[in-house]
């Protein structure tokens, strides 16, 4: 075969996170600093979006906030953890300082759980790990 397609590997999908938050000052920049990883950046903005696009959108990695109007981080975590077809990424973020909390988080099988206010590279290392990203070029 003569076309120079079929000796062309397939280019990798890009990854996507979804950003569940209603603080808009912590999805902007957290889309700021994710979009130079090449990654797609899906937001939601309270629990009941975060879950729908969750389950549509089927993302790489899910930044989940802890208390958001409609349905709670846990009551999304908690559905997602129900229903999952296949693992999903969590990093669970919330300015809860309660350690039962965060024990519950991670027994429900967040990957990461991280306090608000956090410095954006203890996140951006956490998503580097959780998706194996190389980081970019500064």
């Amino acid at each position: 075969m003569n076309d120079a397609s079929s000796s062309v590997e397939p280019t990798a999908r890009r990854r996507r996170v979804l950003i569940v938050d209603d603080d808009p000052d912590i999805v902007d920049s957290v889309s700021f600093a994710l979009k130079p990883r090449g990654v797609d950046v899906l937001v939601a903005r309270d629990g009941n979006l975060g879950l729908a696009m969750a389950e549509k959108e089927e993302p790489d990695l899910l930044i989940l906030d802890m208390m958001m109007p409609k349905r709670s981080g846990f009551l999304v975590l908690e559905k997602l953890v129900e229903d999952a077809a296949r693992p999903m990424r969590i990093i669970m973020i919330t300015a809860n300082e309660g350690k039962r909390h965060e024990d519950y988080a991670r027994e429900l099988g967040v990957d990461d759980y991280i306090r608000k206010p956090f410095p954006m590279d203890r996140l951006l290392d956490s998503v580097d790990r959780l998706l194996a990203l190389e980081k970019p070029a500064s």
